[in-house]
Formats: C-alpha cells, structure tokens, sequence
C-alpha cells in the first residue's frame, strides 16, 4: 500500500477502538434498551459493542435470518475458491459471550414516538435508542423487465445466500465456450469494487473449468473502483476472457427479458448462458416504510453520531446511510457501528458524544493468488463526512507476484479478523 504502512494502519484500528471505549468509563444502572435491527457487520457490531462499551444495557438484535452470510468472499464461493460454510456466521457468541439478546423475526414497522418496533410475527420491542442496520434492496423494474421474480432466473447476488448458489450453480451448469454477462449499477451502491472482484473470480473459473468462454463487463458507470489496478490485473490473467464495456460505448443495461435470456442495452442484444443482473439499490425496506429515506433512497445521519436527521433516537448505519466519502462497505458498516453505538450510550446518559473517526479498507481478490486493496481514514470536515488527506492509500501499480500474492493472503486474514470482531 502507499501512504501508509499496513503496520500503521492497524495501529490506528487499535487507537480507533480505544478513543470509542473511552465512553464507557461511567457505568449506567438502569438498563437503558438498545434495540438493533440488522444482524449484518453494522448490526452485530452494533450489539456486540453496547455491551462491551455498558455491560449494564438491555440489547436485543432482531434478524430475519438465523445467521447471516456476508457479501464479502461471497465472490471467492461464487468463483469456486470457498465453501458457502465460510461465509456463513451465527449469532451464538453474541448471546452466550456478550449477553446480546437475539431474535429471529423480521421486523415491519417502527414507531419513532412511541419508541417501538413491530415484528411480522406481532412482537414489539419498546427502546430508548434503535440501531438500524437493514442493509440494501433493489429498485425492482429499474431496469425493465427485471424484477423479484426475473432475479430467480438472472440472479443479482447483491444480498449473499440462496443467490450466492444459485449464481455458482448456474456457471457450473453452463457449457465451455460460453457467454457471462454481469450487469454493474450506477452509484451509489454496495461494495464499489464488488463486480468487478466477481468478474475476476469468475474468469479465473472459467479459465479453469470452461475453456473459450467470454465474460462480458456491461457498465451504468464510465469509471469504476480501483479500476487502474483491475484492468492491469485482467490484462495479466484475463486479457481473452474479460471485456469491460463502459456506459459511453452503450454499456449500460436497459432492458431484460429473464424467460427468453436476452439483456439489452439501448443498441445491441445479448443472450448469455449465465446473467448475473446487479440492479440499482436503495436503503432496506424497514428504512423505507418506517420513514427514514430521502429522495436519493437512503438515509440521512448526523454524520457525527449516525442519528437520522429526519427521526431522533434512530440510529442508520451501514450501506443504508448517506456517510458522505465512506463507502457502501461491510468494514464501512463495523467501523460506524461501533460509532452509533457509543454515540447512543452517551446520548441515552446525557453526555456529549465523542469526536467522530472511523476507518475503512477493501480487498478484493482477482485470483486465489491475486489481491488490491484500498484503505482510509475518515473525520468530520464542513459537517461531511470526508477522506482525511494523506491517510491511507491503495496498492500500487506494478506490483510483483509475490506483492499480489501476499496481499492476497493479507485478504484472507482481513476478513477473519472483521468477522471475529463482529460475530465473535
């Protein structure tokens, strides 16, 4: 990386971690109630750090799902290098470690006067503070023709889990010599690099196991995340499988037909063997229903404290938010969770919160053997949320094997490192 040794980079995670802990030098005795709604990195996070920053509070995480599998690696399961079971993780240590309360229901409704939330099931969960974590959802038929039912036949994998098999299956069903077509969003969306990581992954699949096969990149977008280092990685590995295609060459989507297999853009047809459909997105249904969006879809926050500008006492983190620079990611989503969560102790206690910071890093993986990342530091400037100049950086260009190979291996350990900080 440059700009910043990947030493002092993770000094700064721990001098993160340390200021945030600060707000938990006065122990609260009435039990105030947190709930959080989203078992994702924002969500859990959530949780998790209430409880470590206040042992005293009444946390309940309320999930759809009895575990959750993270969009991060769900590429590496889709192009073969992992199992579904490594992207898979539960909320057991929340409960028996932490003292986080779970449940498994998906909530329909919030009252912000009342403070209550209401669950499918006819539950409702009384707060002083709501951590809402609800990720994203699509804009269904912004593309026409591609709805909820198309996405079964053309899956998007946007959300990881069922879609996550069936995309991998499909590839593994399609002939050598094939065709893939991956439709990329316009901004703003989840996880920036995260097709082009999938078109990497899925390459090195076909390469592999489907000789002669083409991947087709079509793009809402005339530039992309860390392009510079994907399309120097796909001239080394893929310059005869990728073709990246952008929106002012007519790369732009506009049009599907899920039963027939076509995808259209405004000028050409194309019916591939697998057609992975990313759409545009917008903040979780519960953010849309309980009030919480704008007119962008998402939702806007006091950028020191993750507040909802438009409901107090709601707290909206991770890729629903509007987080000025910090991108739609799930280290995104751990780093404001843990934000939000010191911000509600305080504001619960009457205290004034603490200065924001927070940091975000991505890897993404063009082969097994093959990593980038990027990493930065943010602060408040001008009541945004903003990159702090000269922290941070990416991995340069021209980098060796053993460069992109160790990066790789950096990947693997960044991942399990979040994910025992969120589930564990």
């Amino acid at each position: 990386m440059t700009n910043i040794s990947r030493r002092t980079f993770n000094g700064l995670l721990g001098a993160a971690g340390a200021v945030t802990m600060a707000g938990s030098l006065s122990a609260c005795t009435s039990g105030p109630k947190v709930v959080v709604v989203g078992g994702g990195f924002g969500g859990a996070t959530a949780a998790k750090y209430v409880k470590r920053y206040d042992p005293s509070f009444d946390v309940t995480l309320i999930d759809a799902d009895k575990s959750h599998f993270t969009c991060p690696f769900s590429n590496a399961v889709i192009g073969g290098l992992k199992d579904m079971s490594y992207i898979e993780r539960k909320f057991d240590a929340l409960v028996n470690k932490h003292g986080v309360k779970v449940f498994n229901d998906m909530v329909v409704a919030v009252d912000p006067v009342a403070k209550v939330v209401k669950t499918k099931s006819g539950q409702t969960f009384a707060y002083d503070r709501l951590i809402l974590s609800p990720g994203i959802d699509f804009k269904w038929n912004a593309i026409a023709g591609y709805d909820e039912a198309a996405s079964q036949i053309m899956p998007h994998a946007w959300k990881a889990g069922p879609q996550t098999a069936l995309l991998k299956k499909q590839l593994e069903a399609m002939p050598a010599g094939g065709l893939v077509v991956i439709s990329a969003p316009g901004n703003p969306f989840r996880c920036p690099p995260g097709p082009y990581e999938r078109a990497s992954l899925i390459a090195g699949y076909l390469k592999k196991n489907k000789p002669k096969s083409k991947l087709l990149i079509l793009d809402s977008k005339d530039a992309f995340a860390k392009d510079k280092l994907f399309k120097e990685g796909w001239e080394k590995l893929y310059d005869d499988i990728i073709e990246w295609v952008p929106a002012a060459k007519n790369g732009k989507v506009a049009k599907v037909d899920a039963k027939a297999g076509v995808v259209e853009t405004d000028f050409e047809k194309f019916k591939p063997n697998v057609a992975n459909i990313i759409p545009p997105q917008m903040a979780g249904t519960i953010a849309q229903t309980a009030g919480l969006t704008d007119k962008s879809g998402f939702c806007p926050v006091d950028p020191n404290t993750f507040e909802s500008t438009i409901h107090k006492g709601i707290h909206v983190i991770g890729d629903a938010c509007i987080a000025g620079e910090m991108p739609k990611s799930g280290y995104s989503a751990s780093s404001q969770a843990k934000v939000a969560a010191a911000a509600a102790i305080a504001l619960i206690k009457g205290e004034k919160p603490l200065q924001f910071s927070a940091i975000n890093t991505c890897y993404s993986l063009l082969a097994a053997d093959y990593g980038i990342s990027v990493a930065a530091v943010f602060a408040v400037t001008d009541g945004k949320i903003a990159g702090v100049k000269g922290a941070g950086g990416v991995s340069p260009m021209g980098a060796n094997y053993q460069f992109r190979k160790k990066e790789a291996d950096y990947a693997d350990g960044w991942y399990q490192s979040v994910c025992q900080d969120t589930w564990a």
